[in-house]
């Protein structure tokens, strides 16, 4: 059974970790006020970093709420998310929806983002292509 915890293990911890999603997503699944950008970690869980500025989302406090009820949501669908580094960068407009709405969002984005995962075992499949000694 798979761990539902929510670890240091299970975060985003340095700005490496943070550069390397950024600097080359394999996933990206925009939505309403929130952008996830996705990229392989070579482990058998995922990890998440969280981006929510001064800028998009004003208020300490619904900067907190927001991180608490990501990770919630994270914290309950990462059995499909195994093996990424994920990165949630908040814009504005984000702390306005209220918490039934943002755990629905967050719901269809994991979802969105599993099933956009390319497969290492398809890109393993996949023939070479010729090479051609012209």
């Amino acid at each position: 059974m798979v761990s539902r915890s929510f670890g240091r293990d299970k975060r985003l911890l340095t700005s490496r970790h943070f550069s390397a999603v950024f600097d080359s997503p394999i996933g990206k699944a925009p939505g309403r006020s929130v952008l996830l950008l996705a990229r392989d970690n070579g482990l058998d869980h995922p990890r998440l970093g969280l981006v929510i500025g001064k800028k998009s989302v004003k208020l300490a406090v619904e900067r907190n709420r927001l991180k608490r009820i990501i990770r919630d949501s994270f914290r309950l669908h990462q059995q499909m998310l195994a093996g990424l580094d994920i990165v949630v960068v908040a814009r504005k407009g984000l702390g306005d929806l209220d918490n039934p709405e943002l755990h629905q969002q967050f719901v269809k984005l994991w979802k969105r983002l599993a099933r956009n995962r390319p497969r290492a075992e398809a890109a393993a499949e996949s023939p070479a292509p010729p090479v051609s000694d012209a």
